[in-house]
C-alpha cells in the first residue's frame, strides 16, 4: 500500500463526464433489469462528512431507474417514540424487498458519527451500536441483502469551500442545517469518530470502501462503476465499469495512517 496520497487524473470536461455517465447509466438500467428478475435486494449506504457529495452521486444513480423499485431512504432526526425503540428499528423498516434497490443517504452510522462527536448518544449507547453493528449487518447479509458501503472522503480545505458555496445557493437551502456551522470546528473530533468507525465496523462481511471525493464529477463515474462491479448482468460492458481504484479503494487499516483518507 502506498505511504502518500494517490494522485487522481485532472479534472474530467464536462463534455467527457457526460458521456461517460451516459454509458454507465445505461449499465445501472441493465442492473436493475437483473435485480427485478432474479427478486435480488440490494442496499447501499453513503456515508460522509456534511458536503462530501452524498446528494449528487446518489441522484446520478437513482436517474433513470424504475422509481418502483428504487428507493432512497434520508432520515431525519429521531422521533420522541422512536428516541424509546430498539436503534436499528427505524432503519430496519426501510430495507429493500425483493427486486429493490434501497439507498441510504446516511445510515445507523449515524450514531457513529454526529451522534458520537456532538453528544446525541451516551457512551453506553455507542458502545452498544459499535458491539451490535457488525452483528446486524450479518444478519441482513444472511437474509439474501446485497450490502455495500461507502464511505465519502474529503480535505478540510474542499469542505470549508463546498459548505460556503451551499450557503449562498438560495438552491440549496434545504441542505444547511446547524450541523453545518460547527462541522468545520469539530474536524478532528469527527476524524476520529471516522477513523474508529472504519476500524470496528469494518468486516470480510460488510466491508467499507472510500470514496476520494475530492473531485465531484469523477467520484461519482467510480462509484457507479464500483457498484456496477457489484452484480453480475447480462450485457454487461466490462470495459467501461472497472473502477480508479485510487478514486474507490476498498478499506484496510493501513489507509488511516498512509494519507489516502484526509486527516
Amino acid at each position: 500500500m502506498a505511504k502518500s496520497k494517490p494522485k487522481s487524473r485532472e479534472s474530467i470536461s464536462g463534455k467527457r463526464y457526460r458521456e461517460e455517465l451516459y454509458e454507465l447509466q445505461v449499465e445501472l438500467v441493465k442492473l436493475q433489469r437483473e435485480i427485478i428478475a432474479n427478486g435480488l435486494k440490494v442496499l447501499v449506504l453513503f456515508e460522509g462528512r456534511d458536503g462530501a457529495g452524498k446528494d449528487g452521486v446518489i441522484k446520478r444513480i437513482t436517474a433513470h431507474l424504475s422509481p418502483r423499485e428504487t428507493r432512497i431512504v434520508a432520515l431525519g432526526k429521531p422521533s420522541d417514540r422512536q428516541q424509546t425503540e430498539w436503534y436499528f428499528q427505524r432503519y430496519t423498516e426501510h430495507l429493500p424487498a425483493a427486486q429493490e434497490l434501497v439507498l441510504f443517504n446516511r445510515s445507523w452510522y449515524n450514531r457513529a458519527g454526529v451522534e458520537r462527536v456532538m453528544g446525541f448518544c451516551t457512551d453506553d449507547e455507542y458502545e452498544r451500536f459499535m458491539h451490535s453493528v457488525p452483528m446486524y449487518e450479518d444478519m441482513l447479509i444472511g437474509s439474501g441483502i446485497v450490502l455495500v458501503k461507502y464511505y465519502l472522503d474529503i480535505s478540510k480545505p474542499e469542505q470549508k469551500a463546498r459548505l460556503a458555496a451551499r450557503a449562498r445557493d438560495p438552491l440549496k437551502q434545504w441542505k444547511v442545517s446547524p450541523i453545518d456551522h460547527v462541522a468545520l470546528k469539530h474536524w478532528r473530533d469527527y476524524s476520529r469518530a471516522r477513523d474508529e468507525m472504519l476500524a470496528r465496523t469494518h468486516s470480510l462481511r460488510a466491508p467499507w470502501n472510500i470514496v476520494c471525493a475530492g473531485d465531484k464529477k469523477i467520484a461519482r463515474l467510480n462509484v457507479i462503476r464500483d457498484l456496477l462491479t457489484r452484480i453480475d448482468y447480462p450485457g454487461k460492458r466490462v470495459e467501461i465499469v472497472a473502477p480508479d481504484r485510487a478514486i474507490v479503494t476498498p478499506f484496510e487499516p493501513s489507509l488511516l495512517k498512509s494519507g489516502v483518507i484526509a486527516p
